[in-house]
């Protein structure tokens, strides 16, 4: 019989401290080096460990913080469906309000960035042509459980109120109602979800381990004439949530 891998020999004895409360939930490991030189394997072993662990819920990995023992977590229920687009208040705030966690995000926006091919031709325009990007983390409970990345048409809201989505008096209000500000009627979203694996940005931002499966949603607003208003790119680790579509039927 072949003899056990090192890391997953590694694995088994980080495990075995977790459950015996050697660490309990949310304390950090110490470093991958640290534990090398303990167990007598090196930091690339450890590292592969850890990366296993971190898969099964047992670990957590914080970018730029080091490895913890991941406290008990329940999948966070995103609900996608028409009836979250309301007039008073973000639908992500509501979705983690509704199962008891407190929804927030960080943003960043760079206007007049110029449309890759994918993009524009998600948004109905010529590659190049400019748009305002922003690029979205999204928290439950201090946690990232959600990341986007939002392109809107710069000649479409360039010179309005809305221009910065978290800037001005409609910031954070959400794509439907900031283009009802500047006359534009949101007619409807086309949302396209396929399973894939998180780039090593991705899964470092979201706090997984690299290559994990995550869903990636690509989602286009349209306006009643047709138009593209905006179009994103939502990417969602499948360890921590679920994605559930409310379909309406009728009226």
């Amino acid at each position: 019989m072949s003899e056990q891998p090192p890391y997953l020999r590694i694995a088994d004895e980080l495990r075995r401290r977790v459950a015996e409360q050697v660490w309990g939930p949310g304390d950090r490991l110490p470093s991958r080096a640290q534990i090398g030189q303990e167990c007598g394997v090196g930091e690339n072993v450890v590292r592969r460990a850890q990366e296993l662990l971190i898969s099964q819920g047992v670990l957590e990995g914080r970018a730029g913080s080091g490895t913890y023992v991941a406290e008990p977590r329940r999948r966070v229920r995103i609900v996608r469906s028409s009836a979250r687009e309301q007039p008073d208040g973000s639908p992500f705030r509501g979705d983690m309000k509704a199962s008891g966690r407190q929804g927030d995000w960080e943003s960043r926006t760079d206007a007049k960035v110029p449309a890759p091919a994918e993009i524009a031709a998600r948004l109905g325009m010529a590659e190049g042509e400019l748009c305002v990007r922003t690029t979205y983390e999204f928290l439950a409970n201090s946690r990232p459980v959600q990341l986007s990345t939002s392109w809107e048409p710069y000649d479409l809201t360039g010179g309005t109120l809305i221009v910065l989505p978290e800037g001005g008096p409609h910031a954070g209000a959400g794509v439907v109602n900031r283009m009802a500000a500047i006359g534009v009627t949101v007619s409807h979203a086309v949302e396209q979800p396929e399973p894939r694996q998180a780039s090593p940005e991705e899964a470092s931002l979201l706090g997984v381990q690299k290559a994990a499966l995550v869903t990636h949603i690509r989602r286009t607003y349209y306006s009643d004439q047709g138009r593209p208003v905006e179009t994103a790119d939502i990417v969602v680790p499948a360890a921590h949530c679920e994605i559930v579509y409310e379909i309406l039927i009728g009226s």
